[in-house]
């Protein structure tokens, strides 16, 4: 009888507790495959003027926008305009890692697009055929070099 009498006079308490509701936990995680989806829109599906307008922009806020341009190496080698194409490598990489999904996967497809850029920004300018050959070699050193932390898909998983 006491403990009925205790229960009972806890009960208000016990009300006054806000529940979640089943939607919270959505709504963060819905958030989350937000930014995904936009990280891999900015990565993968604009060209490189448009990537460039929506860092400037800082479009969305909620992503990593820093670079420190082409790392070691000239963001401009000779007068090449490797900087732009240097700054999404660097995008894709941080995202990437702070999204959980830098994987060696998703490093081989971000450094293949770090080529296609910097093949992107040769065709702008002179001496196409030298700037190419430049831009290979950027692009053999992001993949020897840069993002070393990139985990197998199965250690990743294993973390998770």
């Amino acid at each position: 009888m006491k403990a009925n009498s205790f229960l009972i006079a806890l009960l208000p308490t016990a009300l006054a507790i806000p529940l979640p509701t089943p939607n919270e936990g959505a709504t963060s995680l819905s958030e989350s495959q937000r930014l995904q989806s936009i990280t891999d829109e900015l990565m993968f599906g604009l060209e490189l003027p448009d990537f460039t307008a929506r860092r400037e922009a800082n479009d969305p806020p909620q992503l990593d926008w820093y670079s420190d341009g082409c790392t070691r190496a000239p963001s401009n080698p000779l007068g090449f305009p490797f900087q732009r194409a240097c700054e999404r490598h660097d995008f894709g990489y941080q995202n990437y890692r702070i999204q959980g999904r830098f994987t060696k996967a998703a490093k081989a497809q971000i450094d293949l697009r770090f080529k296609e850029d910097l093949y992107y920004q040769c065709e702008l300018g002179r001496a196409v055929g030298i700037c190419k050959k430049l831009a290979r070699l950027y692009y053999r050193a992001s993949g020897r070099h840069g993002g070393k932390d990139a985990a197998k898909r199965r250690e990743l998983d294993e973390l998770l």
